[in-house]
């Protein structure tokens, strides 16, 4: 009976021990892309290479453990590759294409849009009058907008018009708008 009892005492400390250790690392690691539960960057931080690890110049062979070898918490998502981050966008401010905004709320979207109308150097900046919200954006040699935005056209599809509002508003605005522009003008 004795025995028994230290057995089953001693089962009963380890699945409590267990318990804890769960516990613990629910504490630490409160999403599912907990970084102590994968293995190659704990491999890398004991100094093990796993067979797929490459090491670049800098000698950090693991993207998720900082300069430092500690874990990082922050594990992005979406990895871009350098292709997608430096791609070249084709924008013809002479031609017919616009820039549409799309303002995401509480994410400086204000602050961006300002800077949009205010601080880019073109050939022909936008138009800012002191005491006026909107500015005018127009292309070099034409009256013709090259930004749909809140700060050049105003709220035009509505307060903070999501992808698909501005998709099916902005082509019959700037259409209207052109024309009207046209009738103006001889």
């Amino acid at each position: 009976m004795d025995e028994k009892s230290y057995y089953s005492r001693l089962l009963i400390a380890l699945l409590m021990v267990l318990c804890f250790g769960v516990i613990v690392l629910q504490y630490v690691c409160p999403t599912s892309d907990c970084q102590l539960l994968h293995l190659a960057s704990l491999s890398s931080r004991l100094g093990s290479r796993a067979p797929g690890d490459r090491m670049n110049g800098a000698g950090a062979g693991d993207p998720y453990s900082s300069e430092d070898g500690a874990l990082v918490r922050f594990v992005p998502r979406f990895n871009f590759t350098a292709k997608d981050l430096n791609r070249a966008v084709d924008f013809n401010i002479k031609g017919n294409d616009v820039i549409v905004f799309l303002h995401i709320q509480k994410t400086g979207g204000t602050t961006f849009g300002r800077h949009l109308v205010r601080n880019i150097q073109l050939e022909r900046p936008c138009e800012c009058h002191a005491g006026q919200k909107k500015c005018t954006c127009y292309r070099p040699g034409k009256r013709d907008t090259w930004l749909f935005s809140r700060f050049s056209t105003g709220w035009s599809c509505g307060l903070h018009a999501d992808w698909t509002e501005l998709t099916n508003c902005v082509p019959s605005f700037m259409s209207n708008r052109e024309s009207q522009e046209r009738r103006r003008t001889p």
